[in-house]
């Protein structure tokens, strides 16, 4: 009994101690927060500090690149077809899909048996109509002897009927004589109209003989471009496609079998819109040959190839907009026609323009730029150009520290800590960003320490809330503390 007596007494003993030890600290915190409200050492009023990244505003000539998307085409494609049908009695080896072949290359031919028959007796036609020009040349040279001879006779029978005149005239001659001789110079100019009529035909048959040959010279000519058409050569060199035939197989007339494509004569065919097409536009109207890019991406792998802009189309197109461009490849390897690929057009140089962060334009063309006491300001800008992440403006900012990333915190007054890309995060005007650990164990030694005065304590904690913290003092704080 007095074991428990004595344990009561302690437990009553202790209870009441911490009572009072609670009441002593109850009215102490009331003693200080009364001196506190009669000294009127209420913590200051601090103002919020946000840190922000900013970039200097520097003017510059700048090629914008315009960004589009096209396809590559081959400039040279042929559709070889076959003029004439048959069967296949050759084909090249090189003859299948992606085959490369050679200018001038033999790729097939078509059973030529016919064509070479053909060609055969055309040319026989043709040397009969040789044949029977010479014949006909040397009868007219026969003709024109005989009319000759028969001019001649008749000269002859016309001297013999003066002749005999003039004897009858004379008395010496006879009549009947004379009758005769006139007889003979009537049948010899009989004998030349038929010498004639001869010369005549012999040069009709010269004139038919010539004809025989023009057209028989012309069966050769077809003949021997239809046993050319029966074999099929590369026009130039290439690679071919759409292969569809076969040794052996049969073909018709006009009948596609493949296509010749051109790997190293490549363009690409992109639209843009009609402002962008104004910009490729020189002082007449003309469409400048800038300098093009054009990139494959290949699974991350870009394949690029340059080139100049060359020409455009000439008509719109029904139920489309914008302008279609053509641009010229140059040395395209690793490309092949219906590539899907995005163009980069250089467009012309624009002076001092300036390159921002695409964040730091507003919807309204302005920027915030740090003005007096890192203060941001409002500034109005002309928007040039969109480049992918950036964009180029104009304005009178050059030189002035522009806001880089927009945030629904940052406005016209507000005081910022700038950061800039490069720089450490101390500033020129001897201030230093702290992590939230190094910062919380200042602050605790702050809190903890009671020689500080209270007024530069309370300074130095709102300092440290801002962030815009001195570096001297973080110096001298964290010098103390390893004391």
């Amino acid at each position: 009994m007095r074991f428990l007596g004595r344990s009561l007494t302690a437990l009553f003993l202790l209870a009441l101690t911490a009572g009072l030890l609670a009441w002593a600290a109850q009215i102490t915190f009331s003693a200080l927060e009364e001196r506190r409200a009669r000294d009127g050492q209420a913590l200051p009023a601090r103002e919020r500090i946000l840190a922000a990244n900013v970039v200097e505003a520097v003017p510059e000539t700048i090629a914008p690149v315009l960004t589009a998307f096209g396809e590559i085409r081959a400039r040279r494609v042929l559709e070889l077809r076959v003029p004439t049908g048959g069967r296949i009695v050759e084909l090249a080896p090189e003859m299948e899909d992606g085959g490369t072949v050679a200018a001038g290359q033999v790729l097939m031919r078509i059973d030529p048996a016919g064509a070479e028959a053909a060609l055969s007796v055309a040319r026989a036609d043709l040397t009969e109509a040789e044949a029977e020009l010479r014949d006909a040349e040397r009868g007219l040279d026969l003709s024109e002897a005989e009319l000759a001879g028969a001019e001649t006779q008749r000269d002859l029978q016309a001297q013999a009927v003066q002749r005999q005149r003039d004897l009858s005239d004379r008395g010496v001659g006879a009549t009947a004589a004379v009758e005769a001789a006139e007889l003979s110079l009537s049948a010899a100019e009989q004998a030349i109209l038929a010498a004639r009529g001869a010369v005549a035909a012999e040069a009709a048959r010269i004139d038919s003989a010539r004809l025989a040959i023009d057209r028989a010279r012309i069966a050769v000519e077809n003949a021997a471009r239809d046993l050319g058409d029966r074999t099929v050569e590369a026009s130039f060199a290439g690679q071919l496609a759409d292969v569809s035939i076969l040794p052996g197989g049969l073909v018709s007339a006009n009948e596609m079998v493949a296509t010749l494509i051109d790997p190293s004569e490549l363009e690409v065919v992109f639209r843009v819109s009609a402002a962008q097409h104004a910009r490729l536009l020189d002082a007449e109207g003309a469409l400048i040959g800038v300098p093009v890019r054009a990139v494959l991406d290949v699974q991350g792998l870009e394949l690029a190839a340059e080139g100049t802009v060359t020409r455009e189309a000439a008509a719109v197109g029904e139920g489309r907009a914008g302008r279609t461009v053509f641009a010229r490849l140059h040395d395209a390897r690793g490309f092949r026609p219906g590539d899907f690929v995005r163009v980069e057009v250089e467009e012309p140089a624009i002076a001092d323009a300036i390159r921002l962060p695409a964040t730091a334009l507003s919807p309204q063309s302005d920027v915030l730029v740090l003005g007096e006491g890192k203060r941001l300001e409002a500034r109005a800008v002309t928007l040039l150009r969109r480049q992918g992440d950036d964009v180029l403006v104009a304005g009178d900012i050059a030189g002035l520290e522009v806001v880089a990333e927009r945030t629904a915190a940052l406005g016209v007054g507000i005081r910022v800590r700038p950061l800039r890309p490069g720089v450490a995060a101390e500033d020129a005007a001897g201030t230093v960003t702290l992590d939230p650990e190094r910062r919380a164990r200042i602050v605790a030694y702050l809190n903890a320490n009671t020689r500080i005065p209270t007024d530069e304590k309370a300074r130095m904690l709102s300092q440290l809330e801002s962030g815009d913290v001195p570096a001297d003092m973080v110096a001298r704080i964290e010098s103390r503390m390893g004391g």
